[in-house]
C-alpha cells in the first residue's frame, strides 16, 4: 500500500473515531498549550522588567545590601533581609570629590499598611525615598510638590501620595494639605504624583512617598535601607563610578582588598542580566513540568493504539492474508500514531497561542508595559515533540501488529 493509501486510510479510521481520537490526543493538546503559555507568558514578563529598565534610564547605579555573586540575583531580591546598608552610606557618595560623575543619590525603604481620611481609606504601600527622587526616576508631581530636603533630615511627617490614592481617598477632592494616616501616625499630604502606571509588577499608582529618614524611624524602627540608585551624569562614567563607589564602600566597613564585601553595586545592565536569569530557571522549571504532560499524554496514545490493534486483529490478518507486508502493517499503525499526535500538536499550539493572547490583553489591561509574544522556537519545539512522542510512543503497537500471524488472526475473536 502507498503512503498516500495509508494516509487516507489513517484519516477514514479517525474520522470514524472521533470521540477516541479526540480523548488519545487530549492529553498531548494540554501539554502542548501548556508549554506555549509558558514560554509566552514568560517571555511577557521578561518584557515587563526590560521595559521598567529601558524607562528609567541607562545611566542609574544600584546598590544592595549583603554580598552576591557576579553572574546571580543580590539576597534582597528573594526577600533576605540584611542590615549593612545604611543612609549614611548612601549620602557619602553624594557630592563626593572622588565621585564626579553623581548627580543624584536615594536609598530607599518600604512598607504597607492601611491608609486612612475621614473615613475612606485604602490599603497602601508607603516608600521611604530621598528628596531627589523626582529627578533619578524622571518623574513629575501631578499638583502640589515634592517634600524637601529640609523635610527629609528633620524627620517631617509628609507625603507625596500616588494618583490611585488620591482617587481613593479625595475621589474629585483636592488632597493638598490634608492629614492621611499611614496605620498610626498622622502625616499632611504636600503632593500627588502624576500617574506613572505600573513598573515591574508593582503599581506605582498605589504608592505614597514619605522621607526616607521619616519612614526608617517613624514607620518601620529600622536604621538600614533596602537598596538605594544613585543618577550618573553620562553612562559612560558608569564602569569608572562603580568601581570608585565599591572603595568607598569598603573603607567605610573597613573591608579590606580581597575579603567577602557585604554589598552588591550594579549598573541597570547588570541588574537587567541578574533579574532575567531568575525568570529564566522559572520559565525552564515550570516548561519542564508542562513537559511532564507530554510524556503522559503519549503514553496514554500509546495504550489506545494497543486497545486498537486488539481490536483490528482480523483486519490485520485478513491484509496480511492478501499480501500485505509486516513493514506496511508497521507503517499504517505508526502513521496513524503520527497523524493522531500531529493533529494534536496543532490543536494544542492554536489552543496555546489563542491563551497566550489572552493573558497579554489582560496583563495590559490591568497596566503592565506586557508584550504579547509567541517565540517561535516554542512552536516548532511543540512540533517536533509531538512528533517524536508520536514515533516513540507508536513504535510498541505497531511492531506488535507486525508480528500478528495472519493464520491466527483470521481466527481470532
Amino acid at each position: 500500500m502507498r503512503l498516500k493509501d495509508n494516509f487516507k486510510t489513517t484519516l477514514k479510521i479517525i474520522n470514524q473515531n472521533r470521540i477516541r481520537s479526540f480523548l488519545t490526543m487530549l492529553g498531548i493538546i494540554i501539554g502542548i498549550a501548556g508549554v506555549i503559555v509558558i514560554i509566552s507568558a514568560g517571555t511577557g514578563a521578561q518584557s515587563v522588567i526590560i521595559n521598567q529598565v529601558k524607562s528609567q534610564g541607562s545611566n542609574l547605579i544600584s546598590i544592595f545590601p549583603g554580598s552576591a555573586d557576579e553572574e546571580g540575583p543580590p539576597a534582597s531580591v528573594f526577600g533576605i533581609v540584611i542590615t549593612t546598608l545604611t543612609y549614611d552610606d548612601i549620602y557619602a557618595l553624594k557630592d563626593n570629590p572622588r565621585l564626579p560623575y553623581v548627580e543624584n543619590v536615594s536609598p530607599y525603604v518600604q512598607g504597607t499598611d492601611r491608609v486612612t481620611w475621614e473615613g475612606h481609606e485604602a490599603d497602601a504601600t508607603f516608600v521611604g525615598v530621598s528628596h531627589d527622587l523626582l529627578d533619578i526616576e524622571s518623574t513629575n508631581v501631578k499638583s502640589g510638590q515634592f517634600f524637601t530636603e529640609d523635610d527629609e533630615r528633620s524627620l517631617q511627617r509628609v507625603a507625596v501620595i500616588g494618583s490611585d490614592i488620591k482617587k481613593d481617598l479625595f475621589g474629585d477632592e483636592s488632597p493638598i494639605g490634608k492629614r492621611i494616616k499611614i496605620g498610626k501616625h498622622n502625616f499632611q499630604v504636600v503632593g500627588e504624583m502624576t500617574e506613572r502606571g505600573t513598573s515591574g509588577f508593582t503599581n506605582q499608582d498605589k504608592q505614597i512617598y514619605v522621607p526616607v529618614t521619616t519612614a526608617q524611624k517613624l514607620l518601620l524602627g529600622i536604621n538600614h535601607v533596602s537598596f538605594a540608585r544613585i543618577k550618573i551624569r553620562n553612562e559612560q562614567y558608569i564602569d569608572k563610578s562603580m568601581d570608585e563607589i565599591k572603595e568607598i564602600l569598603r573603607e567605610r566597613h573597613d573591608i579590606n582588598m580581597g575579603e567577602p564585601v557585604d554589598f552588591d553595586v550594579r549598573s541597570q545592565t547588570d541588574a537587567l542580566d541578574a533579574l532575567l536569569s531568575i525568570t529564566d530557571a522559572i520559565k525552564f522549571f515550570l516548561t519542564a513540568i508542562a513537559g511532564i504532560s507530554l510524556i503522559v499524554g503519549g503514553i496514554g496514545i500509546m495504550n489506545i493504539m494497543l486497545v486498537a490493534v486488539q481490536e483490528r486483529i482480523r483486519e490485520i490478518g485478513l491484509r496480511k492474508a492478501v499480501g500485505a507486508k509486516r513493514y506496511q502493517i508497521i507503517m499504517q499503525f505508526l502513521l496513524e500514531t503520527i497523524l493522531i499526535t500531529l493533529l494534536a500538536g496543532i490543536i494544542g499550539i492554536s489552543l496555546g497561542v489563542g491563551v497566550s493572547f489572552g493573558v497579554a490583553q489582560i496583563a495590559q489591561y490591568l497596566g503592565f508595559d506586557w508584550n504579547f509574544s509567541v517565540p517561535l522556537y516554542s512552536v516548532i519545539l511543540s512540533t517536533g515533540v509531538s512528533g517524536l512522542i508520536g514515533l516513540i510512543f507508536g513504535f510498541i503497537p505497531a511492531q506488535k501488529a507486525g508480528k500478528l500471524n495472519p493464520i491466527e488472526a483470521l481466527q481470532y475473536e
